[in-house]
């Protein structure tokens, strides 16, 4: 198999081919204008088009543009992109997240939908095409044949368990444009169709390894069946505990391969997430980037890094100085925690170049010319007058400053000269987060108590992130693991990796609790409505209940 990062050139001989494909994107029917008779000749060609959704999965998969991951953490309790001064209004979608208030009509919710059917179809389309060629007329062997269709299948399949985790109730289709109007299905129908073909396909895709680097695997197909049996209960209403131990079973005992030799914990924070990530031996399916080589790089910089952030990390990106912790969460991290310093950053900012000299808004915004600051809340402190309380100033979506909340530094793109600068890949699941889903199924199995093979799991991956000192009071144990610590720890452990929604609403909180300025919602608010201009194209899809 070629390595992902050495094939992207080779990606994009497929983009004029594959970039307006479509299986169940409703705004446009372009089946018949798809030609790929003269197209998958050669390996190469091949290549092209199996490759291609994974380049598409940057635009959903990834914080960036309106995806799952925006639907996915921008609802929830840790992350927002509120106001600051005269940037961040956007026609309201942030605020609309963030309060529960979106409706059928929202952009955010289309471009999720959009995104991935888009996406999905990049799957579909090579799909069909392979399954109609012999091996010899593609220069490929019936094997590579069988591995590329079992690749495809089961990366569609991750497609459909982000799509029904956001809408719930969705269409299931496995040929381009048939039928043309796809009815919803049930969400419990949904999901036994993408357990059936992660099921029938895992077997014949290749092991994880380095050759595999940023595709779909073994590994990946089981980290979706414990994503699936994870949410079984939420999803469906059924259970699937033991089934959620036994899949994690298989990535924890290293049958599915590894990135690096068999999987295992990183031992230190920053491996999963340096510049040259793909050594490391935790992650089991990422987004890969090859930016010196290839030109293709993360799009998560512009919902995370600040105007000014090249001058923080020495590189040549800035951002749109959007997603921000919201208030109160980094308190969350006791200042033991190296978690707290290495992923967020928070205080004076200084520059790369010369650590001595802090960074300096410009722009013309609040602080222009004064140093750059990110403070733990959201409020005009401009406004502050002598003796005035600062905690008496509103705190919502529209207060917010050009410095406000503490930002994002979990992912490291390395200054310009590091050889892998802006190279960094996006893990999609990591070993941490399966031993965490297994704890959890133990947990519920036990009457929601943590048992001593349960506090075992979280506590080794918690462990990297104190000193030894540190660790004596700070390790679990089955008393103090309960199940809202255990929620609080996935917080901390998995911030910024697009999970939380999910988390929150199989710990029933997503429309029950209260965070920063949002208030409890209501319970259909679980699931994001269909995209009414998708309902006016095609009427055999049903919108989800409590929106009109």
């Amino acid at each position: 198999m070629i390595n992902f990062k050495k094939a992207l050139k080779i990606a994009a001989i497929a983009l004029p081919l594959f970039a307006t494909t479509a299986c169940t994107d409703l705004e446009e029917n372009i089946y018949d204008q798809l030609v790929t008779d003269n197209f998958y000749n050669n390996k190469n060609e091949v290549l092209s088009a199996v490759l291609r959704p994974y380049t598409h999965a940057n635009a959903w998969a990834t914080p960036g543009q309106d995806g799952w991951w925006r639907l996915n953490e921008l609802s929830a309790d840790q992350l927002a992109w509120p106001v600051k001064g005269r940037h961040g209004q956007d026609g309201g979608k942030w605020f609309r997240l963030h309060y529960h208030t979106w409706t059928p009509d929202d952009d955010a919710v289309w471009g999720a939908w959009r995104l991935m059917w888009w996406g999905l179809g990049l799957c579909t389309d090579p799909i069909e095409a392979l399954e109609a060629r012999t091996p010899a007329a593609m220069g490929i062997t019936e094997t590579e044949k069988s591995a590329y269709i079992a690749e495809l299948k089961l990366l569609r399949a991750f497609h459909y368990i982000k799509l029904m985790s956001l809408y719930g109730n969705i269409p299931t289709v496995s040929k381009v444009g048939d039928p043309v109007s796809p009815p919803t299905q049930p969400r419990a129908e949904v999901f036994k169709f993408i357990e059936k073909e992660i099921l029938d396909n895992i077997g014949a895709a290749p092991k994880l390894s380095q050759g595999m680097i940023g595709r779909m695997t073994q590994a990946g197909g089981y980290a979706m069946l414990v994503e699936l049996y994870l949410n079984a209960e939420a999803w469906t209403g059924t259970p699937r505990w033991d089934d959620c131990i036994a899949a994690s079973n298989k990535l924890i005992n290293g049958e599915a391969g590894g990135l690096n030799g068999a999987p295992a914990l990183d031992v230190n924070l920053t491996d999963t997430y340096k510049p040259a990530n793909f050594q490391s031996k935790e992650i089991l399916f990422q987004l890969a980037y090859e930016f010196k080589k290839a030109d293709f790089q993360p799009q998560w910089t512009g919902d995370f890094f600040h105007f000014q952030q090249r001058f923080i990390y020495g590189g040549a990106r800035n951002g749109n100085d959007g997603v921000v912790v919201i208030p109160g969460v980094y308190t969350t991290f006791k200042n033991a925690d190296k978690r707290k310093k290495e992923w967020i950053l928070e205080g004076t900012q200084y520059q790369y170049a010369d650590p001595t000299k802090p960074v300096l808004a410009t722009g013309g915004n609040e602080y222009d010319q004064q140093p750059l600051v990110f403070v733990d809340n959201i409020r005009k402190n401009k406004t502050l007058q002598p003796g005035q309380d600062p905690a008496g100033l509103p705190s919502d979506m529209t207060q917010g400053e050009e410095n406000s909340g503490v930002r994002f530094n979990k992912y490291k793109l390395g200054a310009l000269e590091d050889p892998n600068y802006n190279g960094c890949d996006w893990a999609i699941y990591r070993l941490s987060w399966v031993m965490f889903a297994k704890a959890e199924a133990i947990m519920r199995k036990n009457g929601k108590v943590a048992t001593q093979e349960a506090v075992e799991l979280v506590n080794q991956v918690k462990q990297r992130a104190f000193t030894t000192d540190a660790w004596a009071t700070e390790k679990y144990t089955t008393t103090t693991l309960t199940m809202d610590e255990f929620l609080a720890e996935r917080g901390r452990e998995f911030i910024f990796e697009g999970f939380r929604r999910d988390d929150m609403i199989r710990f029933d909180k997503f429309t029950t609790s209260t965070w920063w300025d949002h208030k409890p919602t209501e319970a259909y608010k679980k699931l994001f409505p269909i995209p009414r201009r998708q309902i006016t194209l095609n009427t055999n899809l049903k919108q989800n209940d409590g929106y009109n």
